[in-house]
């Protein structure tokens, strides 16, 4: 793993941000924050009768890492349900802490195979995970 901590893979998801705008009138609205690096990753969710994500918005302060899984996350949470967004979380949250060691099943998380032995960054990349895990529940809530 002698990968470096910033690639340019890293550096242009970080730059590439999708729905970085936030919606008008969100179901929910989560706002995470790391103590650690003072990342700042805001969340609003709309669902579907499914309770599966179908509009996300996002305003994210945080480092290329945190900025990067935001990006990630956001190219791939629209259709999902919360339980499935609470999973990616926990597997995430498991392979960062050395618990698992399959990568969690979403795509992508190779690129943060050099970020593992760097615990300080490990909150900056879980934010935006927990933000929609946490909106997506709530927004569920509101539909029933």
């Amino acid at each position: 793993m002698n990968a470096p901590l910033y690639n340019t893979q890293i550096l242009r998801l970080a730059a590439s941000i999708p729905h970085h705008e936030r919606l008008a009138a969100p179901m929910a609205s989560v706002e995470k924050r790391s103590p650690v690096c003072g990342s700042r990753v805001s969340v609003d969710v709309n669902v579907d009768e499914a309770g599966r994500v179908r509009e996300i918005g996002m305003q994210v302060r945080a480092c290329a890492l945190g900025q990067a899984s935001a990006s990630l996350m956001g190219a791939h949470a629209v259709g999902r349900s919360a339980a499935e967004l609470a999973v990616a979380r926990d597997e995430l949250a498991a392979w960062l802490a050395g618990e698992r060691a399959a990568l969690p099943d979403w795509p992508g998380f190779e690129l943060f195979e050099p970020a593992l032995p760097h615990s300080a960054r490990h909150p900056s990349i879980q934010l935006a995970f927990e933000a929609v895990a946490e909106a997506a529940e709530i927004a569920a809530k509101v539909r029933v």
